[in-house]
């Protein structure tokens, strides 16, 4: 077992290693693309892009630039962004982070909770005309864009129905749970269930088919053999064994969100998180930021699928020589 995770560990280290170069190169080598004319602006002179070149280093060869910006991110800690001079990528991302979490963290109960109880309730009351509603309802979540819902939402609640019924929302934005816990609350709780509804769709679909299957297997037989009650041989028997997909999807998806998958619900309701620090230097081309946000979401999806591994692992010794 420690042998196995040891290996994870090391393929992590090279496939964060590899994305760090593939970034670099989509930014630096690419031909046509130029950082020094995106910093220097429009109309400038030659002189003053050779002068820009020399002042951000970028006039020297390509594995020297790519091994100063890894040292100035991951071992100095004082890789500067282009556009915001003085501005540190590392302290950015690090500000950005309680936001992102505040938003994966409380979607992803929400979602964990509505998409067990909607997969469960299906499965149970399969056949009958609850089972094809729960999952339309479920279809439906998952049809609904992210970015799409949020604007809705927002037309709502800040402008259709904001003086009558919407009244308590407050405005786009974010305050931080030590500064008021209330407000916080209030200002993340439909980004929360708008990106709680696309998963919750997703994790009850596949609980359902898990859980219908698992009612099929012997253990479940004998247990209904034994003269155990059908909620008990659902919730300790059935549902207890479906979960193990459940749990490693949930590790994937939760990892990737963390990493900054959730731009678009941030950039909807102006939350400073990673996704919107990332979309933020994308628009201004802000390479050492965008350097810092790739790694920075690589680091968590790359953690997330070593600890989904080292968990099946566990559960399953077979899957250790895989």
């Amino acid at each position: 077992m420690l042998y196995f995770a040891l290996r994870r560990f090391l393929s992590a280290l090279f496939v964060m290693s590899a994305i760090s170069v593939l970034v670099f190169l989509i930014f630096f080598a690419t031909p046509g693309v130029d950082p020094a004319a995106r910093i220097a602006g429009r109309n400038a002179d030659p002189a003053t892009l050779a002068q820009v070149r020399h002042s951000f280093g970028l006039d020297r060869p390509m594995p020297v630039r790519y091994l100063l910006m890894m040292q100035h991110l991951l071992v100095d800690r004082d890789l500067e962004s282009f556009v915001n001079r003085g501005s540190r990528v590392v302290p950015q991302i690090v500000q950005a982070m309680p936001v992102t979490l505040s938003l994966v963290v409380g979607a992803a109960v929400i979602w964990m909770t509505v998409g067990i109880v909607m997969g469960t309730a299906a499965a149970a009351l399969r056949g009958t005309l609850a089972d094809p509603l729960i999952m339309l309802v479920g279809v439906v979540g998952v049809s609904l864009p992210a970015y799409w819902l949020g604007e809705v939402v927002n037309l709502v609640t800040q402008n259709r129905l904001h003086d009558t019924v919407f009244s308590w929302v407050p405005p786009p934005g974010y305050v931080e749970l030590g500064h008021d816990p209330g407000q916080w609350a209030l200002h993340m709780l439909f980004p929360w269930l708008t990106l709680a509804l696309l998963y919750a769709g997703i994790y009850a679909r596949l609980l359902r088919g898990e859980v219908v299957t698992a009612l099929g297997e012997d253990y479940v037989r004998t247990a209904r053999a034994k003269g155990l009650s059908e909620r008990r041989i659902l919730v300790r028997h059935a549902l207890r064994c479906s979960l193990i997909p459940i749990v490693s999807l949930f590790g994937l998806d939760f990892g990737a969100l963390v990493g900054g998958a959730a731009l678009l619900t941030e950039v909807v309701f102006g939350l400073p998180g990673v996704g919107k620090l990332t979309f933020d230097a994308l628009q201004n081309l802000d390479l050492p930021v965008i350097m810092g946000t790739v790694l920075y979401a690589a680091f968590f999806v790359v953690l997330a699928n070593a600890l989904v591994d080292i968990l099946y692992a566990r559960l399953d010794p077979r899957a250790r020589h895989a």
